[in-house]
């Protein structure tokens, strides 16, 4: 199915979202484009899939002994290698690797105790990675891994405060960049706050954004940024899609202070991401998705399906959404 629309940005031009087959009906909100040809997606009922052919076909499997987890994040390097990760309290929050294109999955992290809840995992490369997960006992669960997962240490973060936690909506509520630099972002009453790290999750300095955190269900869902030092933040109350009031957040300085644009996504946004190739920024959520063209000042709705997750490389973007959807983005 192709949904088209025309977008203005200096000229009239077309954009549109074209489903793909994935071959499940999974609730899927786990995405990692590695390139043109490469994707992995994840979802519900222990589902994971992947291309190699830039999604005419995917490859599906459930993971032996995680039939009934929710793997909202997924990382990859290449066709062979990936992670997933699960949400869940306590032993249902766990880690899962592959090194044979998803035939065989070994796990590799649980959450420790009951109270643990993972949020999202990244790589910086094949072996040094982060997952991040909810505050316990006042404090981030942050664990590092320089061995490609086979070994975690839980690193010390800031003190959270009350009620404060990430979203696990779309695994981007935790960014890397470089070889070194993290960001994390969070939610709930009075948090919507920006966590940055530029020592591999040894240190961490926090900033408050202007992103509503006026209850449970609101605060900062996604992150991201450019090879500079913009960056967007996006979220708003996921229990009010079509609410757009305070949903969005920007930052110039690599995301030591953040302030509000002068336009914003029309409503609840879960996934935000920058395609350097059309130097746009592409914002996602249940009520649809928004474009923008001036690092994210302003932004226009071209799509009002709802999705979960973006993923993006080489030009070639990806959105998951619920039912088993999967669609590229096609830009001129």
């Amino acid at each position: 199915m192709k949904l088209a629309v025309m977008l203005l940005a200096g000229a009239a031009w077309a954009q549109s979202w074209v489903g793909q087959a994935s071959g499940t009906t999974a609730s899927l909100r786990g995405i990692r484009v590695v390139n043109a040809r490469v994707a992995w997606a994840a979802g519900t009922a222990g589902t994971w899939l992947v291309t190699t052919d830039g999604g005419v076909s995917w490859r599906s499997g459930i993971v032996g002994g995680g039939e009934k987890l929710d793997f909202r994040g997924v990382w990859a390097i290449d066709d062979r290698n990936a992670w997933l990760l699960s949400v869940g309290s306590g032993a249902q929050s766990r880690v899962y690797h592959t090194t044979d294109g998803g035939r065989q999955w070994q796990q590799q992290l649980a959450a420790p105790g009951p109270k643990g809840f993972f949020d999202a995992i990244a790589f910086w490369d094949a072996r040094h990675g982060v997952v991040l997960g909810d505050p316990v006992d006042g404090e981030f669960e942050i664990y590092t891994t320089l061995d490609a997962g086979h070994h975690w240490r839980r690193q010390n973060t800031p003190a959270a405060l009350t009620d404060e936690g990430a979203f696990a909506a779309s695994n981007s509520c935790l960014v890397l960049r470089g070889s070194r630099e993290a960001w994390f972002a969070t939610g709930g009453p009075g948090g919507s706050r920006v966590f940055h790290s530029t020592d591999g999750g040894g240190n961490w300095a926090v900033a408050r954004t202007p992103v509503r955190d006026d209850g449970a269900p609101a605060g900062i869902f996604s992150l991201a940024f450019d090879a500079a030092q913009t960056g967007v933040a996006v979220g708003g109350d996921y229990s009010k899609p079509a609410v757009a009031a305070h949903n969005i957040a920007v930052t110039a300085d690599g995301g030591r202070t953040w302030t509000a644009p002068t336009g914003a996504p029309a409503g609840y946004r879960s996934a935000v991401l920058y395609v350097a190739e059309f130097k746009a920024w592409i914002a996602t959520g249940t009520s649809g998705s928004d474009v923008s063209f001036d690092a994210g000042q302003t932004w226009r709705t071209f799509d009002t399906f709802g999705y979960n997750a973006l993923g993006a490389a080489d030009g070639t973007v990806l959105a998951v959404g619920p039912s088993g959807r999967i669609a590229t983005l096609r830009m001129p």
